[in-house]
């Protein structure tokens, strides 16, 4: 038996309640990617050289940071959120769907979406 079989035998409810999450997470990926484009994270750039790659995750991880930083001041020092429309769970949701496209990008993979999303839109015109 591999490990996703034991575990979603061991744990059936955590199994469904990740799975939820992570469903939920690509919603929102879609909406936030829909809204703001894929040049938000390639930075204008096809992401061909390492340099560009290397700029686009230092700005995923700066918005990163930024999360990180929400989170340590209304956890950790339990300041008052004065961001009505983000909740705590709202900041979590994000560094997890930053996280992916850190990944997404490391993996080449945004670079090929780039240069197919940037064809379609020459075709178009």
């Amino acid at each position: 038996m591999n490990p996703i079989e034991t575990f979603e035998k061991e744990y059936p409810a955590l199994a469904d309640a990740y799975k939820g999450i992570m469903k939920e997470q690509y919603a929102l990926f879609a909406k936030k990617m829909l809204a703001y484009g894929i040049d938000n994270i390639s930075l204008g750039t096809t992401l061909e050289k390492e340099e560009d790659k290397k700029i686009s995750i230092t700005g995923v991880w700066i918005r990163c940071m930024d999360k990180m930083n929400r989170l340590k001041n209304l956890v950790l020092y339990q300041k008052t959120n004065f961001v009505e429309d983000e909740s705590v769970i709202d900041t979590y949701k994000d560094l997890v769907n930053y996280n992916v496209i850190a990944q997404i990008v490391l993996k080449d993979q945004w670079k090929k979406f780039y240069v197919y999303i940037k064809k379609l839109e020459f075709q178009s015109s």
